[in-house]
C-alpha cells in the first residue's frame, strides 16, 4: 500500500520531532546552541555544491558539517581556545560560501529549498534516513548517556579518571550533525536549529532532571511537527515555518509557570519575614 505525501509528512513529522528533542537535550546540556547554528549554515554551502555537481544535496550537506565538526573538535583541544571560535567563524563563512556558489552557477538552484526545507516533499528515503538517525541517537543516549552527562557536567573529574573528554565532544558534535542533515529537507538549514533547541529549553523548564527532559522533549518535538504541519495545511502556510514558530511557542509557555512560581515562591518568603 502505498502512503499518501500527506501521510509520508505526518510520519516525518513524528520521527524528524522525536531525532530533534533527543538530540536536543544534548545541545542544551552541553551548550552548543551556537554551534548547532553554525552547523546549519555549514551545510548549505556543501548542498549547493552538491547541487553543482548532480549528486543528493544531503551528501554535499553531511560533507560540510563533519568537516565544521573536525574543526570544531581540533580547536576545542587548545587551551587558549574553544569550540565557539570554529563556530563563530564558520556562521558566516558556510553562508557566504553558499551564496556565491550559487551566484556563480550556470544552473538555476532553488535556495529557498534548503533554507526551509519542505516536508510535504518527504519521499520514503528521507523516512528512512531519519528513522536510521533516531536509532542512532537512542543507541548514542543509552550506550554513552552517562559518560556524556558525566563530561558535560564535571570535565575536570572526567579528564583526572584517565577518560578523553574530546572523544565525547566528537561524538556529541557528530550526532549534532547527522541531525542538522536530516533536518535540512524537513525545514531548511536555518530552521532547523529552533526544532532542536527548543523543545529541549521548554523540557528543561518543566523538569530538572536530565532524564525527564530526555522524555519530554520528544514529545514536545513531535507535538512541534504535527502541529506545525497541520496549521500549515489549514492555513495554508509554509510548512517548515509553522513547525518552528510552534516549537518556540512552546518554550515561551514553559516560561510562564516557571517565572510564576519562582515570583509566588519569593512573595512567600518576603511574607515569612
Amino acid at each position: 500500500m502505498e502512503l499518501t505525501y500527506f501521510t509520508r509528512a505526518v510520519i516525518e513529522a513524528v520521527l524528524a520531532g522525536a531525532l530533534a528533542g533527543l538530540v536536543g537535550v544534548l545541545v542544551v546540556v552541553r551548550q552548543r546552541a551556537f554551534f548547532t547554528m553554525s552547523l546549519t549554515h555549514a551545510t548549505f554551502p556543501g548542498a549547493i555544491a552538491a547541487t553543482l555537481l548532480g549528486i543528493p544535496p544531503v551528501v554535499g550537506a553531511a560533507v560540510g558539517s563533519l568537516g565544521l565538526v573536525g574543526i570544531a573538535t581540533a580547536i576545542g583541544r587548545i587551551r587558549a581556545q574553544g569550540a565557539s571560535v570554529a563556530s563563530g567563524i564558520m556562521l558566516t563563512t558556510g553562508f557566504a560560501l553558499g551564496i556565491l556558489l550559487q551566484s556563480i552557477s550556470s544552473v538555476p538552484i532553488n535556495v529557498e529549498s534548503f533554507l526551509t526545507g519542505s516536508i510535504l516533499a518527504t519521499d520514503l528515503a528521507q523516512l528512512t534516513l531519519t528513522a536510521a538517525v533516531l536509532l542512532l541517537a537512542v543507541t548514542v543516549i543509552v550506550v554513552y548517556g552517562r559518560r556524556i552527562l558525566f563530561e558535560s557536567f564535571d570535565r575536570d573529574a572526567y579528564r583526572a579518571a584517565g577518560m578523553r573528554g574530546w572523544r565525547i565532544e566528537a561524538l556529541t558534535l557528530t550526532l549534532i550533525a547527522a541531525t542538522v542533515v536530516t533536518l535540512m529537507p524537513v525545514v531548511g538549514a536555518i530552521l532547523s536549529v529552533a526544532l532542536i533547541v527548543a523543545p529541549a529549553a521548554a523540557a528543561q523548564q518543566f523538569t530538572r532532571t536530565v532524564t525527564g527532559m530526555f522524555v519530554l522533549a520528544p514529545v514536545l518535538g513531535i507535538f512541534s511537527g504535527v502541529t506545525g504541519l497541520l496549521l500549515s495545511r489549514a492555513l495554508e502556510i509554509s510548512a517548515g515555518g509553522a513547525i518552528t514558530l510552534v516549537a518556540t511557542a512552546c518554550f515561551a509557555v514553559s516560561l510562564v509557570p516557571f517565572r510564576s512560581i519562582r515570583g509566588g515562591r519569593r512573595a512567600s518568603n518576603a511574607l515569612s519575614r
